[in-house]
């Protein structure tokens, strides 16, 4: 079973795509905040991370940043989620090391083919 860590601040974001991975036979594991989910990714070791952006204590741009400039947790594939869709989104999400994007309101069988597609690369 393959483990994903979703950080994310919004409980009914959490609850709403966990039970739905969780159908689909994945381990699901959450953090509340950008400095969370860089802890969890040493001490849990993810197979993929789903990243929102906007988030308290450690915003999800820069959790990203440390986390692909951190040896230890480098090759974690990290999808980005956020709620601004413009390009320059996208392109600042890439340009932070995050290895794919998608944003919200989710798009559970777009994320979904984004998903198992960064955990066979």
């Amino acid at each position: 079973m393959k483990k994903i860590l979703y950080v994310e601040d919004n409980e009914m974001n959490r609850d709403m795509l966990g039970r739905r991975l969780t159908r689909r036979e994945y381990e699901v594991i959450f953090a509340f905040d950008g400095q969370e989910g860089l802890d969890k990714m040493k001490s849990e070791n993810p197979d993929l991370v789903l990243m929102d952006m906007g988030l308290p204590v450690l915003d999800g741009w820069e959790a990203t940043t440390q986390a692909k400039a951190d040896p230890e947790i480098s090759n974690i594939p990290i999808i980005a989620l956020t709620a601004h869709a413009m390009e320059h989104d996208r392109q600042k999400a890439l340009e932070c090391g995050a290895d794919d994007f998608d944003t919200k309101p989710v798009d559970f069988k777009r994320l979904l083919e984004k998903i198992e597609s960064n955990l066979v690369a």
